[in-house]
C-alpha cells in the first residue's frame, strides 16, 4: 500500500471509528455524566496539546490558559454576533453546527497566531524564557480582557448558546490525539525528540531548531484555543476567572503526572484528576493543596511521571508476541 494512503487512512480511520460511537451515545448519558464526560474531553485537548511543547520538545510552558481564552473569546462573539443568523439553504440545527464549526477553526487560528506571536521571539533563545514569557502572557490577556469592555470586562460574556455536545468534544479529542500521534511518528516529531534530548547536538545536526520548536508551539496554542471554544460553549459563560494562572498550573501538572512525551499519560492523568475532582466537589476550594502534595509525592516516588515517555501501543507488539508463544 502507498505510503500517502497508509498515513491517510491512519489519520482518518480514528475519526470514521469514533463518530459513530459518539453519535450513539449523545443525549443517551444523563445530564451530569454527560457534563463531566466533556469536561474530562476538554482537559484530555489541553494535556495531549500543552504535552507537544513540554513533552516532545522539552520547552517549558506555563501559560496555556492565555491561548484557551484567545481561542474562547473569539468563538464567544462569533456565536453571539450570528446567534440570530442562519445560512441560506441550511436547517436551523444544521446552520447552528456549522457557524459553531466556523467559530472554533477561527478561535484556533487567532490562538495559533498568538503562539507565533510569543514563540517566535521567546523560543530562539535557550533555557526557561518561554516559561516567564508565557507566565506574563497569560496575565496580559487576563488583564486585557478585564479591562476591555468589547470583551465584557470581568463579568465577562454571558448567555452563550449551548452549542458544545459530547460528538464535538469527542471529535476535539479524537482530532488532538490523532495530530499527536501523527506528530511524533513524523520527521518533524523526530526532530522535536532530538531537541528535547540535546538541542546543541541537534542543531550541530542541521535541525531548524527554533523552526521546529514555533511550529510546535504554535500547533500546542490551536488547540488550546479549541479546548477553550468549547469550554465556554459548554458552561454558557465566558469570563476571565476560566483562564487564570491557576488553570494553566492545572494543565502543567496533567502533563507532568502522565508523563512529559507521553500522549497516553497524559489522556490517563486528565481522566483521573478530572474524575478525582469531581468526587471531591466539596473540596474543590483545596484544589491547589491537593496538586502540590500530588506532585510532591509523585517526585519522590515517580520523577518521570507515571508513563514516562512511553507509550500503551508501545506495549502491544510484546503483548501479541507473547500471545503467540
Amino acid at each position: 500500500m502507498p505510503r500517502t494512503l497508509t498515513i491517510l487512512l491512519r489519520s482518518v480511520l480514528p475519526f470514521l471509528i469514533g463518530i459513530p460511537i459518539l453519535w450513539a451515545f449523545n443525549g443517551e448519558l444523563s445530564s451530569s455524566a454527560d457534563i463531566i464526560l466533556m469536561v474530562a474531553g476538554i482537559n484530555v485537548i489541553l494535556a495531549v496539546s500543552l504535552n507537544v511543547v513540554n513533552g516532545f520538545t522539552g520547552q517549558f510552558s506555563i501559560g496555556h490558559a492565555g491561548f484557551m481564552a484567545v481561542g474562547a473569546y473569539t468563538a464567544s462573539k462569533i456565536t453571539v454576533a450570528t446567534n440570530s443568523l442562519e445560512i441560506v439553504g441550511l436547517p436551523t440545527d444544521v446552520s447552528n453546527q456549522l457557524i459553531f464549526f466556523l467559530a472554533l477553526v477561527a478561535g484556533m487560528v487567532m490562538a495559533a497566531l498568538m503562539g507565533l506571536l510569543v514563540g517566535m521571539p521567546s523560543l530562539r533563545l535557550r533555557g526557561d524564557y518561554l516559561a516567564i514569557v508565557t507566565l506574563g502572557f497569560n496575565e496580559i490577556i487576563r488583564v486585557i480582557i478585564e479591562n476591555t469592555e468589547f470583551l465584557g470586562q470581568a463579568t465577562g460574556i454571558s448567555g452563550l448558546p449551548r452549542r458544545s455536545n459530547l460528538i464535538w468534544v469527542g471529535i476535539g479529542v479524537i482530532a488532538t490525539i490523532t495530530m499527536a500521534r501523527r506528530l511524533v511518528g513524523s520527521t518533524h516529531g523526530r526532530a522535536l525528540l532530538a531537541i528535547r534530548e540535546d538541542e546543541v547536538a541537534a542543531e550541530a545536526m542541521g535541525v531548524d531548531t527554533t523552526g521546529y520548536k514555533v511550529r510546535a508551539f504554535v500547533i500546542s496554542s490551536a488547540f488550546a484555543g479549541l479546548a477553550g471554544g468549547l469550554l465556554v460553549h459548554l458552561i454558557q459563560l465566558c469570563t476571565p476567572r476560566s483562564f487564570t494562572f491557576v488553570k494553566s498550573i492545572e494543565v502543567v501538572v496533567m502533563v507532568v503526572l502522565g508523563g512529559m512525551g507521553s500522549v497516553t499519560g497524559s489522556i490517563v492523568a486528565a481522566l483521573v484528576l478530572t474524575f478525582a475532582l469531581e468526587g471531591l466537589r466539596d473540596a474543590q476550594q483545596y484544589r491547589m493543596v491537593m496538586y502540590s502534595i500530588l506532585l510532591i509525592v509523585l517526585m519522590l516516588t515517580r520523577p518521570e511521571g507515571l508513563f514516562g515517555t512511553r507509550e500503551i501501543w508501545d506495549w502491544l507488539p510484546k503483548l501479541r508476541k507473547r500471545t503467540s508463544t
